[in-house]
């Protein structure tokens, strides 16, 4: 909790609590629901809470915007940027049902109002959205094909809409399909942490 602050210090108060409430709230729900490897809940705020803040780094989302985190799994990183922006409004898609109950119960928990969930695939999906983020594992050129029915023709934000991914590792090949419409920013921009060293944050305009 103390990289959040960190690295966040204009928090509010009720955003450090929600934030606070995130590791009792993993560590309950991962007994019963593996959602996160049981070797790694003890880096909780590193690996998934911090990570997916990287996202509110790269862009900040204006107030009334609207962003699908696809392929959301335990509610990473859309749980934590709905923390974040508790004016913009986040749908979190899976198609594995036991994920969005997980998802169900941390937002009710901890009190957010901005989340709604949807247990499906996304091809089902039709909504409109500024953005859809993810850390789902799927080379990019799926994901761009997959949501760019979902993206919307309407501005809200300064860059302009489209996929914002989280991604490690080697990416020149993934990227090459997608060619100059993405962008790569190394997440140890951000994060001094050694976690971040081969961590990207992969943006695409739709």
């Amino acid at each position: 909790m103390q990289q959040i602050q960190k690295y966040f210090p204009s928090l509010t108060p009720l955003q450090v609590a929600q934030f606070r409430q995130l590791d009792a709230l993993y560590r309950d729900w991962n007994s019963r629901i593996n959602v996160i490897s049981r070797k790694d809940i003890d880096n909780l705020y590193e690996h998934h809470v911090l990570h997916s803040l990287a996202i509110a780094r790269f862009i900040r989302f204006m107030p009334g915007s609207r962003v699908m985190d696809l392929g959301c799994g335990g509610g990473f990183p859309g749980i934590p940027l709905a923390i974040m922006y508790p004016d913009v409004h986040f749908h979190l898609v899976d198609s594995i049902g036991k994920k969005i109950r997980v998802c169900d119960e941390v937002i009710h928990a901890i009190g957010l109002t901005n989340v709604t969930t949807q247990w499906a695939r996304a091809e089902v999906v039709r909504e409109h959205f500024d953005f859809v983020v993810s850390r789902a594992v799927m080379p990019l050129q799926d994901l761009v094909r997959l949501v760019r029915k979902n993206i919307s023709p309407r501005q809200h934000n300064a860059m302009p809409n489209g996929l914002i991914c989280l991604k490690g590792g080697e990416l020149e090949h993934e990227i090459m399909p997608v060619g100059r419409k993405a962008m790569v920013t190394m997440l140890s921009d951000y994060f001094t942490e050694e976690y971040f060293k081969t961590k990207k944050v992969v943006y695409v305009t739709i």
